[in-house]
């Protein structure tokens, strides 16, 4: 009897089985990143398997560690050096615009960009380290130089091309969460760290106070175009190129642990993978 009274449950447990709904699967979430070095997490190894050379594109960037960490399908064109322009054409015979990335299945973009557009942050910095090198003993020598040259090129250039290209993004991936980052401080707001990043004392609050602009300018983009910002400014202080090894979140111009200087290091990289990951849980 209790033989057959098992059986009889087993029939019916296994009929219960085969009659219950499957489960369904997470729907896959569609992952576009975009930008430049910062973004490719450039000077960050191992470098992305298969990703073209000269884009110097990390495995571990943040927009990959996010991806990793979600499970979502990630398709990254990120590229070392790219500016809004090659948004739209290609920075390399080998790579394509990264707008053609974009679609109109795409549920996720992440990006930064701005800081290569009309080569105005990184000549900005060149241009403070040549004018150092030049006036030795000088306290602002690239603020007596060039004033509010950069600024006003970031306000009048940048500025509008990185609100276009955040609207032209909506317009190719209609149902996507866009969400665009804002750059981590390379230098510390008043003093800085001669000869590791080798500008004159009073240029790097010039420097710093440009940083700013460019983040503002990406900042106001991102509201006017219904974009996540996500701000690095408040989080990065204290972790800048000028700070200690396993402190510092970017690498100085000289002495750099990485490949590449002034770029986030890993914990750069993790560290914006991690505001990235609050900005899409709020």
């Amino acid at each position: 009897m209790l033989v057959r009274h098992l059986a009889s449950v087993v029939v019916l447990l296994m009929a219960g089985a085969v009659c219950a709904p499957t489960a369904q699967a997470d729907p896959i979430v569609e992952h576009v990143n975009l930008g430049d070095s910062f973004s490719a997490g450039s000077g960050v190894l191992p470098l992305a398997a298969g990703a073209p050379l000269g884009c110097l594109r990390s495995e571990r960037n943040f927009a990959r560690i996010v991806a990793d960490e979600r499970g979502y399908q990630l398709e990254d064109v990120s590229c070392g050096g790219a500016s809004t322009e090659d948004f739209y054409s290609r920075q390399h015979p080998d790579t394509p615009p990264q707008f053609d990335a974009l679609s109109d299945s795409t549920d996720l973009v992440t990006l930064m960009i701005g800081g290569n557009d009309s080569d105005v942050f990184a000549g900005a910095i060149s241009s403070c380290v040549s004018a150092a090198l030049r006036s030795p003993g000088a306290d602002s020598p690239c603020a007596d130089e060039y004033g509010t040259r950069f600024e006003d090129t970031i306000t009048s250039r940048t500025y509008p091309a990185i609100r276009q290209a955040l609207g032209d993004i909506e317009r190719r991936a209609p149902r996507a969460r866009v969400v665009v980052v804002g750059y981590q401080w390379l230098l510390p707001p008043t003093i800085g760290c001669a000869p590791q990043m080798p500008v004159a004392p009073g240029d790097v609050p010039y420097l710093r106070s440009l940083q700013r602009t460019l983040n503002t300018s990406i900042a106001s983009a991102a509201a006017e175009t219904d974009t996540t910002f996500v701000d690095m400014s408040v989080v990065s202080e204290g972790h800048d190129g000028c700070q200690a090894v396993g402190t510092r979140w970017a690498e100085p111009l000289v002495f750099s642990d990485q490949f590449v200087p002034l770029h986030p290091n890993a914990a750069g990289e993790a560290a914006m993978a991690a505001e990235v990951e609050n900005a899409l849980a709020s």
